[in-house]
């Protein structure tokens, strides 16, 4: 059963009821839900689920449980076994973690947009996140695009989401910038991140509402990770 992944419309939400409909090797499946499963290079929500009658039970992490990315395991630190399927639950995020983590990734995609070439791979994390490009030539300069970024943070865009068909994603394959990690198709839809003047590509992750929210960042490293290959670091400042 698909779950109603509430965080693709909404990130800021914190909370949110919902029903266990299985329970699996993988954790917990709820009909809809608050937490990020882990994909993209960003790390699925930390929180809890409280049930009806006051317990709580901490989640580690949320994962797809299934090949089609449809459905939402959310996997439990302790033992879960007094739950059932039919039981109500409220499942609640870890906030500051995951607002961490949607200032660290839309702080990517200006990155991506600073330095435009071929994403080979990254990685989002609390405080510091990276991602690796296919570059012809060296010569990056990390105050120069941190500099950069500050400007476009400076700017305060709005972030905005949209969904298009899979068949407008073919048509149009520079939104691609990923060659690692496939948008997220097979539903019909793709969701587009559009960062107003500056940044669009398809994105299934969290995001602040504008580029002020992200704050201070600054990169930290630029390594040489092979001929053509920069990992870039960043990290909240």
């Amino acid at each position: 059963m698909p779950t109603d992944c509430l965080f693709r419309e909404d990130s800021y939400l914190k909370n949110c009821e919902a029903r266990v409909v299985a329970m699996t090797e993988g954790g917990i499946v709820l009909d809809r839900t608050v937490f990020y499963a882990t994909s993209g290079g960003q790390p699925g929500d930390a929180g809890e689920l409280t049930t009806e009658n006051g317990a709580r039970i901490p989640i580690e992490t949320a994962i797809y449980s299934d090949t089609a990315k449809s459905e939402i395991a959310h996997v439990p630190a302790t033992n879960a076994q007094d739950l059932k399927i039919g039981d109500r639950v409220t499942a609640a995020i870890d906030w500051d973690k995951r607002y961490a983590r949607m200032r660290m990734h839309t702080a990517l995609h200006l990155l991506s947009a600073v330095l435009p070439y071929a994403v080979t791979g990254g990685s989002v994390g609390d405080s510091e996140s990276r991602l690796d490009f296919d570059i012809p030539e060296a010569g990056l300069d990390k105050d120069a695009i941190t500099a950069k970024i500050a400007e476009m943070i400076a700017s305060n865009a709005p972030v905005t989401s949209r969904w298009i068909t899979d068949a407008e994603l073919e048509a149009n394959p520079g939104l691609v910038k990923t060659m690692s990690v496939k948008p997220p198709m097979g539903t019909g839809r793709v969701r587009l991140i559009e960062i107003a003047g500056l940044d669009l590509q398809p994105c299934g992750g969290t995001h602040v509402r504008a580029t002020g929210e992200i704050g201070r960042v600054r990169v930290t490293q630029i390594e040489k990770k092979g001929k053509q290959n920069r990992r870039v670091r960043l990290a909240l400042t």
